[in-house]
C-alpha cells in the first residue's frame, strides 16, 4: 500500500493562531479608560493573557472619545474612533 495511505489524515493547524486576536468598538466602548493598550486590554479581561497581535475591528458602536495606542486598526474602525472624538497613534 502506497505511503500516503498508510499514513494518519490530519489536518493544518497554525502555531500562531493562539496569539492573534480581534477586539470589536462595542469592547472598547465598555472600558472605563480613555486610553487603549494591549496591557489595558488584558487587564480588563477582553482578551487572552496570550494574544500579542491584536487588531481593532469595526464590529459595533463607539460613542466615546478613547485614544488607542499600539494596536492595529482597520480602516472602518479608525473612521469610527475618529468621529467619537479620539484619536489612534
Amino acid at each position: 500500500m502506497p505511503l500516503q495511505r498508510r499514513l494518519p489524515k490530519r489536518g493544518f493547524k497554525s502555531l500562531n493562531a493562539t496569539f492573534k486576536a480581534e477586539v470589536r468598538l462595542s469592547d472598547l466602548n465598555g472600558l472605563a479608560v480613555g486610553e487603549v493598550d494591549l496591557l489595558t486590554l488584558k487587564q480588563a479581561g477582553v482578551l487572552s493573557v496570550l494574544a500579542r497581535d491584536v487588531r481593532v475591528i469595526a464590529s459595533g458602536e463607539i460613542t466615546k472619545a478613547v485614544t488607542v495606542k499600539g494596536l492595529k486598526v482597520t480602516a472602518g474602525a479608525k473612521a469610527a474612533i475618529e468621529a467619537a472624538g479620539g484619536s489612534v497613534a
